[in-house]
Parts: C-alpha cells; structure tokens; sequence
C-alpha cells in the first residue's frame, strides 16, 4: 500500500469518526433535552437518551457503509466505462485530455505533448482523473468507515447523557446545553479542518444547529409533559 493510499484511509476513517462524534453529540442532546422538558425523571431522561443512541450508532455505522461503498462501486463503474472508451475511441479521449491542459492555459502543442506522454505512461489512469476527479485504486474503506462511526458515536452521546442524568434538576439543561454547545464547536470546527472548507463559518453552523435543535425538541417536551 502506498503512502497516498494510507493517508486517504487515514482521512477517510478521521472523518466518519469526526461526524459520528458530532451526530452523536447533537441526536442524543436533542432527544434528553426534550424528554427532560416533559419530565424530571433522571432515569426516564437516560433511558431515552440510550435508546436513542443504540438506535443511531446502528443507523449511522450503516449509513457510513452504504455511502463509501456507493462511492468505491462508483469508482469501479468508472474505471471500466474508460477502459472500454480507450479500446473503442482512443483518440476521443487523447483530445478530451488535450482540452482539459488546454484550458488550463498550456498551449496546444504543450497540451499536445503532455498528454501523449501521460496516455502514453498511463492511458487508464490519465483519462479516468481527468474525466472524474479521482486516482484509480484509492478506494477508502467503507468497513472501516462503518467501524470508526459506530465506535465515536456512542461516544459522542455520552457527553450530553451523563450531563443531563448527573447533575440536579435546576441546572442540567442549562449546563448540558452549554457542555453539548462546546463539543459541537470542536467537532465542527475539525470536520471543517479536514474537508478544507471554511472553518469559522462551519462551527458557527454547528452550534447554531445544535442551539435550534434542543431549542425546538426543549420545547416540543415541555409542551407534551404540562
């Protein structure tokens, strides 16, 4: 295995770990928070929390499983459409390879000479790149995909369930709102860092998520408890 493709399984296993985390996190929070709004009973409190994240690792562990081996089944498709238009129209695909150099602004004889050297060293691989954004045979895992989701989920919801179970009635929803509210700005912020979008604006929408969600779900259990 490749340094390349160690990292991308790194990468891969970091963000369903990451997510996992985060959605263990907000769904649990989400379903305390409402019950405790109908209800002071700590152990009816934790019972729907627990439930609630059995219900989720599994959900989310196989929602991870199905996603990357969808995208890996994609990738396949892929290689084999391109294997194929290189057997049939190989000069279709050597002028596609030239256009996409050219207008990257190399020149056409530039462009002309580059792609003969790449299809020449690597046909498959340079057409398939170029046509779908990806590098044949980095394929992620999507076991361990599954495996890391369903590890930091469970995770994830313990924060807001021993929060909301442990401490005295007065305070639990204030203070578990505030521990979940800081846990969703890690995990938002570091899911951001490793996709490379823009990290302020991403744990900003995590929190404001996570705010609205207990809001909405606080209010939904208050309204059935009384």
């Amino acid at each position: 295995m490749t340094d390349k493709q160690t990292l991308a399984q790194r990468n891969n296993l970091i963000r369903a770990a990451v997510m996992g985390a985060n959605d263990g996190i907000l769904s649990v929070s989400g379903i305390v928070i409402g019950v405790a709004g109908a209800t002071t009973n700590s152990f009816a409190i934790f019972i729907a929390g627990f439930a609630g994240a059995l219900a989720g690792t599994v959900s989310m562990a196989m929602g991870e499983y199905v996603s990357v081996h969808s995208q890996n089944d994609a990738q396949v498709k892929a290689e084999e459409t391109q294997t194929q238009a290189l057997k049939t129209d190989y000069a279709t695909e050597f002028a596609f390879v030239q256009q996409k150099y050219m207008n990257q602004g190399i020149s056409t004889d530039l462009a002309a000479q580059a792609t003969s050297e790449m299809m020449a060293k690597d046909a498959l691989g340079t057409t398939v790149r170029e046509r779908y954004g990806f590098t044949l045979h980095h394929e992620v895992s999507a076991i361990g995909a599954a495996v890391a989701s369903m590890i930091a989920f469970p995770l994830g919801s313990v924060l807001p369930m021993l929060a909301i179970t442990l401490l005295p009635p007065h305070v639990r929803v204030p203070a578990t709102a505030g521990a979940v509210l800081i846990a969703l700005a890690f995990t938002g912020y570091a899911a951001a860092h490793l996709s490379g979008a823009n990290e302020r604006r991403a744990t900003v929408r995590n929190v404001v998520a996570g705010i609205f969600t207990m809001i909405v779900t606080y209010l939904i259990g208050s309204l059935i408890g009384h």
